[in-house]
C-alpha cells in the first residue's frame, strides 16, 4: 500500500501546478500508445529472463496504469481506488471454485468457467463465445487466444499430435498452391496467401498445445537471427568483404560458425 501511495504521489506531483509540463498536458487518450509499448517491452523484458530487467519493466508498467487511472479521475470522476475495487470484484465473482463452493478439476475448466461466467455477465447469450479482440493486437496473440477461447468449449485437439498433423496437411495445402501458381518461382496469387495463413494459423495451434508462446519464440528467433546475421557481417568485414560481395555458401559457413559459438559455453571473462 505504501508503493501505491507513493506512486499516486508521485502522479499528482507530476500533473499538478509545480509539475511537469509535458506530464499535464497528457491525457487517457494520449497515453494510450505509452501503455502499449510499456506492456510490449515489459513482455521482452520476462522473455530476457533478466530479473532486475523484468521489475524495471513492469514497475514502469505500473506507473503508467496508476497514472492513467488517475487521469481517469480528473476527466471522468472515478477513483483510481473505485476502479481496482471492481478489479477485485471481478476476479472475485469468476473465481466460484476459489471464493465459493464450485469445484474444478484442472486449469482448463477454470479458464471454461471464467469464459462461461464473462458472458452471462456481458448479458447476452447470443453473443460469441470468441468474444471481441482489440483490433491493434498482435495477429500472433490473437490467433492464440481465440485457440484459446475455442478450446474452452470443446473444440479443440485432445494433445499434440492433432495440431502437429494439422500443420503438415497445410504445409500439403502450400506446395499444391505453389505448383498450382506456376513452375520454377511461383507467383503470389490469392490462394497461395490464403494457405499461408492456414499455415501460419496452424502452427500458432501446435505451439499453443506445447505450452510455447509463439509471441515471445518468434521475437527470441528474431533475435537469434540478428546475432548470427551480425556475425556473418562482422567475419566478412574481417576479410574485406559483406554479404552482398559474398556468395550464399560462403555466408551458409559463417552462419553455422555463429550457431556453433552460440552452443559453446563461455569462458570465465570472456565477452558474449
Amino acid at each position: 500500500m505504501r508503493a501505491y501511495a507513493s506512486l499516486i504521489e508521485v502522479c499528482r506531483k507530476l500533473r499538478g501546478p509545480d509539475g511537469c509540463p509535458w506530464d499535464r498536458e497528457q491525457t487517457l487518450t494520449s497515453m494510450t500508445p505509452y501503455m502499449t509499448e510499456e506492456a510490449v517491452e515489459s513482455g521482452e523484458a520476462i522473455a530476457s529472463g533478466d530479473k532486475a530487467h523484468i521489475a524495471e519493466e513492469l514497475g514502469d508498467l505500473a506507473f503508467l496504469v496508476i497514472f492513467c487511472l488517475d487521469l481517469l479521475r480528473e476527466e471522468h470522476g472515478i477513483e483510481p481506488a473505485e476502479a481496482l475495487e471492481g478489479a477485485a470484484q471481478k476476479l472475485i465473482r469468476r473465481h466460484p471454485h476459489v471464493y465459493g463452493d464450485t469445484t474444478i478439476k484442472d486449469g482448463d475448466a477454470a479458464y471454461r468457467q471464467w469464459q462461461e461466467i464473462k458472458r452471462a455477465e456481458k448479458g447476452d447469450e447470443k453473443s460469441s463465445l470468441l468474444g471481441e479482440q482489440p483490433k491493434g493486437l498482435p495477429a500472433l496473440v490473437a490467433a492464440y487466444r481465440i485457440q484459446e477461447k475455442a478450446g474452452a468449449v470443446g473444440f479443440d485437439w485432445h494433445d499434440p499430435t492433432g495440431p502437429l498433423k494439422k500443420v503438415r496437411e497445410e504445409i500439403g495445402e502450400v506446395e499444391r498452391a505453389m505448383a498450382a501458381s506456376g513452375a520454377g518461382q511461383p507467383d503470389t496469387t490469392p490462394a497461395l496467401a490464403s494457405e499461408i495463413g492456414d499455415l501460419l494459423f496452424a502452427t500458432v495451434n501446435l505451439a499453443r498445445h506445447l505450452r510455447v508462446d509463439p509471441e515471445r519464440e518468434l521475437r527470441a528467433a528474431l533475435h537469434r537471427f540478428r546475432d548470427r546475421f551480425h556475425h556473418i557481417e562482422r567475419r566478412l568485414a574481417e576479410r574485406g568483404s559483406s554479404p552482398s560481395h559474398a556468395s550464399l555458401e560462403e555466408m551458409d559457413v559463417l552462419w553455422e560458425e555463429a550457431k556453433a559459438l552460440a552452443r559453446a559455453p563461455r569462458s570465465a571473462g570472456e565477452k558474449p
